[in-house]
């Protein structure tokens, strides 16, 4: 008995120094979970925003590694949110299977990628959406020369598609709906598909209107010679996803996304934000912080949408900036411009 007594002693105290050990992981990361976003990126001195690996007009890399586009803004508009400077953000490119698990697992702040709104993505993965930033969808591209004004003239169109895809049973349902007929051009790989619309062996190319406009930029020798369709055959809002779990970050996300949208609707700019000051128009006075409140109410400056707006310009300028008729997607407000204007976009109110 006495030797057994002796033997078990150093054991509990072996045991005691684990449970010590464990309890001391288990507190700091308490902690770190105990922390907020806007506390990490502080801490941290950079907003880490997760991006396409490549999407023109919503987040592309340059050779000098320089990132553009209207997701690539958002990134720098919150980094003014929550830093005051545009320029601290580091992007992490990634693929549609690595997004959610590198923002479930704290890899990215936020995650900016033309990723769609969905009510499973909302419900099943420990994420929310915090906003909508571009109404996509799929819709139809045309050579200019056939003069099609819209997908109800393209009855007996050669349609380019690939088998097995969304799109696929999204064109047997508009066309069937509209009483259309069409001629399938069935092509597995989206390389050689774009090469035999552009090549002229179908006349509409089917896709979000986000890829066509991509593709024509990219891969049409005259991209003016091709227009897309104003239909929509189906909805594809896209917009920021944060983690559920600190709602601080989720309304900071939204509301900087209304904050660009209601500077463009109020006509605050880029240009004109640091003239502002003896403004009498309240919801100007309220969103540029001049009459205090809303940014103390998130947690942040005052001046924080002024600086978001100083940084990126408001809605419009950023579209303009990366999607525009002047860029090489030449994409046309349509459903993204402000509500005045015949689009969806207007901000709840700042107050």
């Amino acid at each position: 008995m006495a030797l057994s007594n002796v033997r078990r002693k150093p054991m509990l105290r072996f045991l005691a120094a684990g449970a010590l050990a464990l309890a001391a992981q288990l507190a700091v990361a308490q902690a770190a979970s105990a922390e907020t976003t806007v506390e990490r990126i502080t801490k941290r001195g950079e907003l880490v925003c997760g991006v396409s690996q490549g999407s023109a007009g919503l987040s592309i890399a340059d050779s000098q590694g320089r990132w553009t586009g209207l997701d690539a803004d958002l990134c720098r508009a919150l980094a003014a949110a929550v830093l005051g400077d545009a320029g601290k953000v580091r992007y992490v490119p990634l693929s549609s299977q690595q997004r959610f698990p590198a923002l479930q697992s704290g890899e990215i702040d936020v995650l900016n990628r033309n990723t769609t709104i969905t009510s499973g993505r909302d419900a099943g993965l420990g994420i929310v959406s915090a906003g909508i930033v571009f109404y996509d969808g799929q819709g139809f591209l045309v050579p200019r020369r056939l003069n099609v004004k819209s997908a109800r003239e393209l009855d007996g169109a050669q349609v380019c598609v690939q088998p097995g895809t969304v799109n696929e049973q999204n064109l047997v349902d508009y066309f069937r709906k509209n009483k259309l007929a069409y001629r399938p051009v069935v092509i597995e790989n989206l390389v050689e598909l774009e090469q035999a619309f552009y090549a002229g062996r179908c006349d509409v190319y089917l896709s979000d209107v986000s890829t066509l406009a991509a593709s024509r930029a990219a891969r049409a020798g005259k991209p003016d010679d091709f227009v897309i369709l104003p239909e929509r055959i189906n909805k594809s809002p896209l917009g920021p996803f944060v983690r559920q779990d600190d709602p601080q970050w989720i309304a900071i996300v939204r509301w900087t996304v209304n904050g660009l949208v209601a500077a463009e609707e109020l006509g605050v700019t880029s240009r004109n934000v640091d003239q502002q000051d003896k403004s009498q128009d309240a919801q100007v006075r309220r969103l540029l912080g001049l009459d205090p409140g809303v940014g103390k109410s998130f947690g942040l400056r005052e001046t924080w949408l002024r600086d978001v707006i100083r940084a990126v310009g408001n809605y419009g300028e950023i579209w303009d900036r990366n999607l525009g008729p002047a860029t090489p997607l030449k994409l046309e407000r349509g459903l993204n411009a402000l509500w005045t204007q015949g689009g969806l976009l207007y901000s709840p109110p700042f107050q």
